[in-house]
């Protein structure tokens, strides 16, 4: 079984790859619909950057299995010893829109628990990664969440996370919210300290967060589900109950914030 430096060296090297197939694509008008049963947008673009990951990974592993935001469920992947997670484009309304805040998010499962994770964003021209036993590093670099107290703490969320009912007494917290597109550089954004904390409390899928979470946690921040419980990868469901991601002392704060 290859060691998790392995298979991060492989990811790593389909991320630059998928990276480049994308941006042939990139603000030249791709073609784009919508998926249906509100699981948004796809276009061109998306669906030849799995086609391209699925056919470097499965032939470099053909014994780890596959789970992709773009690919047909394969009940087959919950025996595999390892797993895949992959979204091909992560903020595909950004894609489409011009903007530069699109990612590759690649990640291994094995068991329950991702053990080597890629966060790639080619228009920025950078790359997030992580072991299960290695540090979290930016290009090269290593990076550290910060260790914001509540107060003024900044935090990346869609706005219907402010409703006052989802907070304890329906007081919600002075935390100042911000967004971008891309989930997983959402946690990469927490990974490296430009932000505070993300939250979901929406259901999350695991090709959304798988990398970014182990980025995060090498980082030193805390990535649970929203309750606060372990996140788990690879399920039958293929999703997570939201996510809280944030340095220690501010995940202990929000999770006290939150209406249970």
């Amino acid at each position: 079984m290859p060691a998790p430096e392995d298979d991060l060296k492989l990811l790593t090297e389909a991320a630059e790859d998928a990276g480049a197939i994308a941006m042939r694509y990139w603000r030249r008008d791709p073609k784009a619909w919508d998926k249906g049963g509100d699981a948004g947008p796809v276009t061109e673009a998306d669906l030849a950057v799995n086609d391209a990951l699925q056919a470097r990974l499965a032939a470099a592993r053909p014994d780890y299995g596959w789970l992709s935001e773009e690919s047909e469920a394969d009940a087959a992947r919950l025996d595999a010893y390892r797993c895949f997670i992959i979204d091909p484009i992560d903020g595909t309304r950004a894609f489409i829109d011009g903007q530069d805040s699109f990612s590759h998010s690649l990640a291994v499962a094995e068991g329950d628990r991702i053990v080597a994770a890629v966060v790639h964003l080619p228009a920025r021209k950078l790359t997030y990664t992580a072991t299960a036993g290695g540090p979290a590093l930016l290009n090269g670099r290593p990076i550290a969440p910060t260790d914001a107290p509540l107060g003024g703490a900044r935090v990346l969320t869609y706005r219907a996370a402010f409703e006052p009912h989802h907070w304890k007494g329906g007081h919600v917290p002075p935390i100042r919210r911000e967004f971008r597109s891309s989930l997983a550089w959402r946690l990469c954004l927490v990974a490296e300290g430009q932000f505070d904390a993300a939250l979901s409390l929406r259901a999350a899928w695991e090709w959304d967060i798988a990398a970014g979470s182990l980025i995060a946690e090498r980082a030193g921040a805390l990535a649970t589900e929203r309750g606060g419980g372990r996140m788990r990868f690879n399920s039958a469901r293929a999703m997570v109950e939201g996510m809280l991601v944030a340095g220690p002392r501010l995940h202990g704060q929000l999770l006290d914030a939150l209406a249970r």
